[in-house]
């Protein structure tokens, strides 16, 4: 889509910036990443008053030009290579009109590069609530640039941003905030004739940042150390004298143009509320209590338009088999292509509501005290404070979990938490264990109020989550990042949820989900069929010719023979043929060929493990046949010790194996989608797989 203009957002995290990024694009808007980077890109397309079209590239919360973090790299890098893609015609930039001071310092940092530059002065109303009063023509006049107030919630303000961007200056026309050059001035002057810089300030932030910036070649990076050397140049001394200078601009700007009372009534109850909120006991009992209430909701609130959407796919299935002609372009379709996609579109109701509670919690500002509160607990296992909410939701469903990442800033954090939130017990690992438990633990109780079963499905569950735990620890020391571990959290007054951007939220995470992680699902479920679908040499054709003799058609009835048929082909399909493959790699598990090959179709999504077991010890693959499914394969013996294929060692060897492995796809999509790269889903896939095999092998034997 062609656009006449380019307009980059820039702001501090927490000033409404992706609001007002919602506000001017609605739903015209498109998700990528930023060239070279997996960091998230959002650009949509805006008309102004003058009927040109304007794309808008939101750009990440930065508190300043000094990334402590990849997505505040991506902002200098933005802003200052005029050969990168997205480099902008015009900069607005969002500041708290609550707020002034400390957004000041990113607005002046900014306007130092002389790109044309707006100021969008957001949050009026809850300025003028707090009784902040400030002089918009005298602010205006004395920066040099226009100045436009707004409120993004209340859409107030809007058009005249519009407007002013429609008649900015292609020329930058801002006030100097200070004289950049008397920080380091044989230096600027040196990188500006080397490099053919007219710009001191890009020239000394090329200085501070030449080692990680990736349009500098390697010459010019090493050209630049060697002037700093030459100069005696100290980075955080010169970044400790720019940010003094800029205050003091900044205090002088404030004391001529912004008027406010000794206390801001919403800071004050935002403080009253946060004694209780943030309590060292108190703060943390109400935290539980949330994400009870979020957990709980997941899974209640989700049934039902899961099991509509699971019901519609069965319909639709079963429609159309009864519509197209047999053959295997139909069962390619339907048994492969559509069912895969039901696999896909299953997971959007826990994925929507999900996003919903993240939403409103980071809208109404708990979420800041959440990571405040958990990350000193946090940090001690190699995670961050902002990796709670992840890991809790990864009872849900590890798919929306993985995704809900992306607000941690600190790549090695975010990536230790992208790593083992698979190990924590999600919901369709239900069927498998509740399958399992109740084969081979009695059902009673212990102590008249615990039920047996119950406290091994707990212990599951708990068991996961201490995995979880130290394997991040373990990361801690595998894991090696240049960027330091800073955790800068602001702490916003409390405010209702916006509910459009919370609706937005779920309609934006819930698409992205099926687009991206779709695509990769629905080819391995294409390829789990024709597995399961087809056999090598004369194997199917052997097996209907031997089910057409006498006494087979007069022996069973014709759902028995159905059943049979399938049974045996299954076993002669390309995934039989794998599960004797394994069988060998398996054994000291406990496992034979029948649970290989459920191991391998469950590689799609984990509960398929029943249905499979089911298909295989003739019965309808169907959950709702539980009560078969477990007889069968109570009954079902060792052919060669005549003993029961499902002992106590067994079934925990298979509990263990299915609490540590990648048995699903949807993880593996969303790890790619995540990290832009099929190394993280690889060693992920890989870590998984061994420690499956290890502690399986360890259950087993100590069981047996």
């Amino acid at each position: 889509m062609k656009a006449d203009i380019r307009v980059a957002l820039v702001g501090n995290p927490n000033t409404g910036k992706s609001t007002l990024f919602n506000v001017l694009t609605g739903l015209n808007q498109k998700i990528g990443n930023f060239p070279g980077v997996t960091v998230e890109k959002k650009v949509g397309y805006c008309q102004l008053p003058d009927g040109r079209k304007a794309e808008i590239v939101d750009l990440p919360g930065t508190y300043s030009l000094y990334p402590k973090s990849q997505d505040e790299s991506i902002v200098f890098s933005v802003l200052a290579d005029k050969a990168n893609p997205l480099s902008p015609d015009l900069v607005i930039v969002i500041l708290d009109a609550s707020n002034l001071k400390r957004n000041l310092l990113l607005y002046s940092q900014v306007a130092d590069l002389k790109i044309p530059v707006i100021i969008a002065l957001n949050m009026m109303d809850l300025a003028k609530k707090s009784g902040i009063n400030i002089d918009i023509g005298l602010f205006s006049k004395n920066l040099g640039i226009p100045v436009v107030p707004i409120s993004a919630r209340k859409i107030e303000g809007i058009d005249q941003l519009k407007a002013a961007v429609s008649y900015a200056n292609k020329i930058a026309l801002q006030e100097d905030s200070i004289d950049v050059n008397a920080i380091a001035p044989q230096l600027i002057e040196s990188i500006s004739k080397e490099l053919n810089i007219d710009n001191p300030y890009f020239a000394l932030q090329l200085a501070h940042q030449h080692e990680t910036l990736k349009f500098l070649s390697t010459e010019q990076s090493s050209r630049i150390e060697t002037l700093e050397k030459e100069f005696f140049f100290h980075s955080q001394k010169a970044q400790g004298t720019e940010t003094i200078a800029r205050y003091a601009f900044i205090n002088d700007l404030l004391y001529d143009t912004v008027k406010k009372p000794d206390t801001a009534q919403d800071e004050t109850l935002s403080n009253k509320i946060d004694k209780v909120l943030t309590h060292k006991v108190f703060g943390f009992v109400l935290f539980f209590a949330i994400l009870l209430f979020m957990f709980q909701s997941i899974f209640s609130w989700a049934t039902y338009p899961m099991q509509l959407i699971a019901d519609g796919f069965v319909w639709l299935q079963n429609s159309l088999h009864q519509v197209l002609p047999t053959g295997p372009l139909t069962s390619l379709l339907v048994d492969g292509i559509i069912a895969g996609l039901s696999g896909v579109m299953v997971f959007i109701p826990q994925i929507a509501i999900l996003f919903a509670f993240i939403s409103i919690l980071e809208d109404t500002g708990y979420m800041s005290r959440v990571t405040f509160m958990m990350d000193k607990l946090m940090r001690k296992v190699g995670l961050n404070g902002k990796s709670v909410v992840p890991l809790i939701g990864g009872f849900a469903c590890a798919v929306p979990s993985i995704m809900s990442t992306r607000n941690i800033e600190n790549w090695k954090d975010r990536m230790i938490t992208i790593m083992v939130t698979p190990l924590v017990t999600c919901s369709a690992r239900l069927p498998v264990y509740t399958l399992l438990i109740a084969l081979v633990v009695p059902n009673r109780n212990v102590w008249w109020l615990f039920n047996l079963q119950g406290l091994a499905l707990t212990g599951m569950y708990v068991f996961s989550l201490v995995s979880a735990v130290v394997v991040a620890w373990v990361f801690k020391f595998i894991l090696k990042s240049r960027e330091r571990g800073y955790f800068i959290m602001e702490l916003p007054v409390y405010r209702m949820p916006r509910w459009n951007n919370v609706a937005y939220s779920m309609y934006d995470r819930a698409k992205s989900f099926v687009l991206q992680a779709g695509k990769v699902i629905i080819a391995v479920s294409v390829i789990l069929w024709v597995l399961a679908s087809y056999g090598p040499g004369d194997r199917f054709k052997n097996i209907d010719q031997k089910y057409l003799q006498p006494q087979y058609t007069q022996t069973l009835k014709p759902d028995e023979l159905g059943r049979a048929i399938a049974s045996e082909k299954l076993e002669n399909s390309y995934a039989g043929v794998l599960g004797h493959v394994i069988e060998p790699v398996i054994r000291p598990l406990g496992f034979d060929w029948k649970i290989g090959i459920a191991l391998i179709t469950s590689f799609a999504a984990r509960e398929v493990f029943v249905g499979t077991m089911a298909t295989i010890y003739s019965v309808n693959g169907s959950a709702e046949k539980m009560e078969s499914v477990q007889k069968k394969m109570h009954d079902a013996k060792n052919p060669q010790t005549g003993q029961p294929v499902f002992t106590l060692a067994v079934a925990f060897s298979l509990m263990m194996f299915y609490a540590f492995a990648m048995q699903c796809a949807s993880t593996v999509a969303v790890v790619y989608r995540e990290t832009k790269s099929w190394r993280w889903p690889a060693i992920q896939f890989a870590y998984m797989t061994v420690l499956a095999y290890v502690a399986s092998f360890v259950a087993y034997h100590l069981l047996k």
